[in-house]
């Protein structure tokens, strides 16, 4: 039944996936120029659904389908629009398609309950180093720093709100109404877990919590040929001798994963010795005491080496967000919607962030996962199956249906 539009929620993100700030890949980030391409296709297809469409002040595009009365409390459906460099073609946009879908799909039958299809404008925190913008602007939490937080070119996040043509006084108006019934995300998994399952859904019930910090190894430039190996202060070999630790204790460490994944020497060059060498850390875990711990238990090694190495350390944390449970009376009737439509409700928890656990402390919230082929996100080949797609729009329909 849902084979047909699955097809077009697929043909839809890869038009959108043309909408990009670099040829030849897809790469979109906060209120870039390519931001207005997007918002153009999105919304063509919600007004076509009979939603009414507006741009708040953070530059997320909301479309309004309304309920049986003037004043129903709204379902919010969504996920974001921006992405990585050089991205696939479904991470964030396919849950804002999805939910057009759904509402073109009623065919001008009325719940309830409004239904507000929601694209947030930033997620990945590609641009200014902070995620969740689109998210935040919703629960109130844009503040003054984060307006001031800057870009590489120096463009503050105010600033760039106005650039796109958006009056960034009226960030408090982007707040979502208080009583809203719930947030609802379909997204690809972004792991292969369920393609190793070859299971198509799953229902989210747990997103991990995350700590990201900055970390510094300080030592000293030199020559490269004329600086004895006793004599080196080097930050590379002690940031090197802190990554292996950092792998041997995740691998050993039950659900625990950590990362660490940007680079940066300096001065950088091939016949300089490092005296600095700056690097992230991404510790996840479900559990949050057990991600404090490795957190903990990692810096203390970081402080080992450093002395042992005559180096010193910069630790800046950048954010951390706790481990957040889907509400559980919507992940009840997530799994009821899933076993209405002929298949086993699987559970699982989500290694990745997402919108969703931003909003969980102001409203329910339920996540619905479609498996990536091959596991691969955030880049060019990920991929999602048509037939998952239309598994998940059958699902959603399901659980409209139940507000019904």
């Amino acid at each position: 039944m849902y084979d047909e539009i699955a097809r077009e929620v697929v043909r839809r993100c890869r038009i959108l996936a043309t909408c990009s700030d670099e040829p030849g890949c897809t790469t979109r980030t906060f209120l870039s120029d390519s931001m207005h391409a997007v918002h153009a296709h999105i919304s063509r297809w919600m007004r076509a659904a009979g939603m009414s469409v507006e741009i708040d002040a953070v530059g997320n595009i909301r479309g309004v389908y309304g309920g049986t009365s003037g004043n129903a409390r709204r379902l919010l459906i969504g996920s974001h629009l921006d992405t990585v460099p050089c991205a696939g073609a479904f991470d964030g946009v396919l849950g804002v398609v999805m939910g057009i879908a759904l509402v073109e799909s009623l065919r001008d039958r009325r719940l309830p309950v409004a239904v507000e299809v929601v694209g947030f404008s930033e997620e990945e925190g590609v641009r200014f180093g902070i995620p969740f913008i689109g998210s935040r602007a919703l629960v109130g939490s844009v503040d003054a720093p984060l307006l001031a937080a800057k870009d590489g070119s120096g463009m503050s996040v105010a600033q760039a709100i106005g650039k796109f043509g958006l009056d960034v006084s009226r960030v408090a108006e982007a707040r979502v109404s208080p009583n809203a019934v719930g947030f609802l995300e379909f997204h690809i998994e972004q792991g292969p877990i369920l393609d190793q399952l070859n299971q198509p859904l799953a229902v989210v019930e747990r997103i991990v919590g995350r700590t990201y910090v900055d970390v510094t190894f300080i030592g000293a430039a030199g020559h490269a040929g004329t600086t004895p190996m006793h004599a080196r202060r080097d930050g590379v070999t002690g940031a090197a001798e802190w990554i292996g630790r950092v792998e041997a204790y995740a691998r050993e460490s039950d659900a625990l994963v950590a990362t660490t994944g940007r680079i940066e020497a300096e001065p950088g060059a091939a016949n300089v010795i490092a005296g600095r060498c700056r690097l992230s850390l991404d510790v996840r875990h479900g559990d949050d005491a057990a991600r404090i711990g490795a957190v903990h238990q990692l810096r203390a090694w970081a402080h080992d080496i450093v002395t042992k190495r005559g180096l010193t350390l910069e630790w800046s944390p950048r954010f951390e967000h706790a481990a957040v449970a889907m509400d559980s009376r919507l992940v009840a009737g997530l799994k009821h919607a899933v076993e209405r439509s002929g298949m086993k409700a699987r559970l699982m928890s989500s290694g990745a962030g997402h919108d969703a656990m931003i909003l969980a402390g102001h409203m329910p919230v339920a996540m619905l996962f479609m498996r990536t082929p091959g596991g691969l996100s955030h880049h060019p080949d990920e991929a999602v199956r048509e037939s998952d797609v239309a598994l998940a729009l059958a699902v959603g329909a399901n659980f409209l249906d139940a507000l019904d």
